[in-house]
């Protein structure tokens, strides 16, 4: 009887230990990385923006090369994709999927903090024809992985959206659909058996949109509520005071149907368009602020959610830019936090929250010489910038501190950005007939101080000293930068318990 009890005790143990270490783990804010930008910066200057906001986690859309050599050395934790396009292939090839692997990871590992792969992108719900393969292509990446002995590090999930949850409140009743449970136990095993988690896209803007006036705007901003406005999960007594935590209760509920209890959740989407169509009235500046400034400080003060309180969700933002080329309405291409030169679309509410995305960058803008365009041209401007436009170039002379790299180019983006801060960085003075672009990125390196910089050579972001860079657009140099340095709380059934007491 004695071994009966020390055996339950250890199975107790060994189920609560790793909820409890999930329970200690911080939760994280990242950002999604889309392309669909006019006028898209490269990969260096993106990465100058991530670390000027010191943004620590990223999500990009697909595995590519320039993108994962760019974010070398930084540290940043990067979750990759298998686009939608290649599911089918690799889905149906352990070769295939090896193939992507080598190519897409072990090209760019260790130097580059890859963490995560997503498999795809909602693909129940937009291409459902590879459902069928879609568990078989977790495992063959994952094979992969754990062949090239990487498994314990990069974790291999799939996207899904919340609408595969169906009667999703009171959370407590909410399932998925049916439709899919052939395809989700296979699944949910598999993220189980590897320790992996299940990524979720969670948009209140569309539940408060589709709800037509039945869910208040506040319930979806994560506004404070009163108590007798707050939502009541009926069957535990549960109180909601937003949406964002409604749906993700749902999925560990809809988890827990079929019986899976210990899969943490991780949003991969979330946000709040600023801009919308006359028939979106509430895609405004206002709330995309004020959801991204609560959802941020939600999730980093690690509240949890009312289901698994203080259990970490980390999530990333949707999205790092606006992306004016996306098709569809107005709101599709106004998601994002910052503009394609790096400006803030509107400066987040994030006062005691840390300097993660402090994004005020107003008065720290620089004017620099865009990559690629003609010499000739640029010539002219920086001759432009010397002469009528009667800026100081003293410091460009050989010997002069802004004399290395004798490019036009670097000489082309002093002169440039002298002017654009002699004319108070007014509208339309750093343009030089399109040769410059305002960036975020302090463009001073060694002695060469550069106007705007308060001469400590380094991007400052609402008061907070970054790390130093240089930026030069000739074709020999480059960025550089220093490197800065959930699992749900299993449900012990009643009847082991009361086996315990009784032994």
């Amino acid at each position: 009887m004695a071994s009966w009890r020390l055996m339950a005790i250890i199975l107790i143990h060994l189920l609560v230990l790793p909820l409890a270490a999930m329970a200690d783990q911080d939760a994280f804010v990242g950002v999604n990385i889309g392309t669909a930008l006019t006028d898209m910066p490269n990969p260096t200057q993106v990465v100058a923006l991530l670390k000027a906001q010191q943004i620590r986690h990223v999500r990009l859309y697909d595995a590519d090369s320039a993108m994962l050599t760019a974010l070398a050395g930084t540290g940043i934790r990067v979750t990759v994709s298998v686009p939608n396009q290649q599911l089918l292939a690799i889905g149906q090839s352990n070769a295939t999927a090896a193939n992507w692997v080598a190519r897409n990871i072990l090209s760019h590992v260790p130097a580059t903090n890859i963490t995560a792969i997503s498999v795809g992108s909602q693909v129940l719900t937009t291409i459902p024809n590879a459902a069928p393969v879609l568990v078989s292509a977790l495992k063959y990446i994952h094979a992969a992985l754990v062949a090239a002995r990487l498994d314990s590090h990069i974790k291999v999930s799939t996207i899904h959206s919340s609408s595969i949850i169906l009667d999703s409140f009171p959370p407590s009743q909410a399932f998925f659909n049916r439709t899919w449970e052939p395809f989700m136990s296979p699944l949910l095993e598999f993220l189980q058996s590897t320790g992996s988690y299940l990524m979720l896209n969670v948009y209140p803007y569309y539940d408060y949109i589709q709800s037509q006036g039945a869910i208040p705007l506040d319930y979806a901003l994560f506004r404070p509520l009163p108590p007798n406005k707050e939502a009541i999960d009926s069957n535990n007594l549960l109180h909601y005071t937003n949406i964002f935590d409604a749906v993700v209760d749902a999925a560990y509920f809809a988890m827990s149907y079929l019986n899976f209890t210990n899969i943490p959740i991780v949003v991969t989407e979330s946000g709040w368009p600023s801009k919308g169509d006359s028939n979106e009235p509430d895609a405004t500046l206002d709330n995309a602020n004020t959801y991204n400034s609560n959802l941020i400080k939600h999730i980093l003060n690690n509240t949890g959610t009312p289901k698994h309180p203080g259990v970490a969700v980390s999530t990333f933002i949707y999205e790092l830019y606006n992306e004016d080329s996306r098709a569809g309405a107005v709101s599709e291409k106004n998601w994002g936090l910052f503009d394609a030169n790096g400006r803030p679309v509107y400066v987040l509410h994030l006062t005691g929250s840390g300097t993660m995305l402090a994004n005020d960058t107003t008065n720290q803008t620089y004017c620099v010489a865009r990559e690629g365009v003609d010499r000739k041209m640029l010539q002219a401007a920086l001759d432009w910038a010397c002469g009528p436009g009667k800026v100081d170039c003293s410091a460009m002379v050989k010997g002069g501190p802004c004399y290395e790299p004798d490019t036009v180019a670097a000489h082309g983006t002093y002169a440039f950005d002298a002017y654009y801060h002699r004319m108070a960085m007014a509208e339309g003075t750093c343009d030089f007939n399109g040769v410059a672009t305002v960036t975020t990125t302090d463009p001073s390196h060694g002695s060469c101080i550069f106007p705007g910089s308060n001469g400590n050579n380094g991007t400052f972001i609402n008061g907070t000293s970054l790390a130093p860079s240089t930026n030069s657009t000739s074709s020999s140099s480059s960025l550089t930068f220093n490197t800065y340095d959930s699992i749900s709380i299993i449900r012990i059934f009643m009847m082991l318990l009361s086996s315990i007491a009784f032994l």
